[in-house]
């Protein structure tokens, strides 16, 4: 693939990020931008990106270089306040978009990327414009992602069929930004994420718009580990539910509003379907609240509703737009 960027956020940890550093060297082909987005901005960061720099300049050399004349492989990109994953790959695509970058493999810092993985991605790059490939958990078995979007009720499905069938790949309304894989051309046509979400159903949406100009696949081939470890509620062996934080719950909750104001704009909009998937999203919440974030129960309950209040807000703000096209 001609002009690889990797598009990596990340936020205060170090420890986690300089394993994703170490998978990076090993990887059996040299990608042409490392954008580091640092929403930390912080000095030790700053250390490490340029001795990670240095030690990839060591072992692939200078390459091509970018609209800007630089012909390091590295860049990194501190930032003034913490954006969020959002603001951070909102930052990062449209850094990497502005140095001339064709394609855009994006990550949290949480992962660690496996050494054939842009091979994988490689192999149905000139037949598909966004390529999710496939994760293992931490633990080293397969981790589930919900591959397509029920948009009505504005949440995964969760009965999706799990085999990928004689194409090889199947196709999906949605993505990930831990391990997709975006073409220029998809970015230009419709944007970039919008940093407005913070964290969480950004990446969904942006599948979601990618759905509207292409056909996004997700193939079985893994191309990345997950790297923390997350306490989660194992359902019947098939399904996990992990834990998170107070914050993430307000965003799960809030962002809702933002996700209706895209589908309203595309004429996907169904009031009494997308509310019944507002209440489905809030019980899953509560349950995950019961089964693994039982300490944080009434302040996680207090955030749902906060971010559910919110979310109305956002609904009939006159004020709202879109992510413009970048052509």
């Amino acid at each position: 693939m001609e002009k690889v960027a990797m598009v990596v956020v990340t936020f205060k940890r170090q420890q986690l990020l300089g394993v994703l550093f170490e998978s990076i060297t090993k990887l059996t082909q040299a990608p042409w931008r490392i954008v580091i987005v640092d929403n930390e901005s912080s000095s030790e960061t700053a250390g490490m990106v340029e001795r990670f720099g240095a030690d990839i300049t060591r072992q692939w050399g200078k390459t091509i270089p970018d609209a800007s004349g630089n012909d390091q492989r590295v860049v990194y990109v501190p930032m003034d306040h913490n954006a969020g994953g959002s603001g951070g790959f909102s930052v990062g695509i449209r850094k990497a978009y502005g140095l001339g970058a064709q394609w855009f493999w994006v990550m949290d810092d949480d992962v660690a990327v496996l050494p054939e993985g842009l091979d994988h991605l490689e192999k149905w790059s000139g037949s598909h414009e966004v390529i999710q490939g496939s994760r293992l958990d931490y633990d080293g078995g397969p981790f589930y992602w919900q591959y397509h979007f029920l948009v009505s009720l504005g949440i995964p499905d969760p009965i999706a069929p799990a085999g990928f069938g004689y194409a090889g790949y199947k196709v999906m309304n949605t993505m990930c930004f831990e391990g997709g894989m975006i073409s220029r051309n998809v970015v230009e046509k419709i944007g970039l994420p919008d940093p407005r979400f913070f964290i969480y159903w950004d990446d969904t949406l942006y599948g979601y718009l990618a759905s509207k100009v292409t056909s996004p696949i997700i193939i079985p081939d893994m191309v990345m580990r997950r790297t923390r470890e997350i306490a989660n509620w194992d359902i019947a062996g098939v399904r996990q539910l992990n834990s998170t934080s107070d914050m993430n719950r307000y965003y799960i909750m809030r962002n809702r509003g933002y996700m209706a104001r895209y589908f309203m704009l595309h004429g996907d909009y169904r009031p009494l379907l997308f509310a019944i998937g507002t209440l489905a999203t809030c019980a899953k919440e509560v349950i995950r609240l019961v089964a693994v974030d039982r300490s944080h129960f009434m302040t996680g309950l207090r955030e749902l509703i906060h971010g559910w209040w919110d979310s109305r807000a956002l609904l009939h703000d006159p004020s709202w737009q879109p992510m413009p096209a970048l052509k």
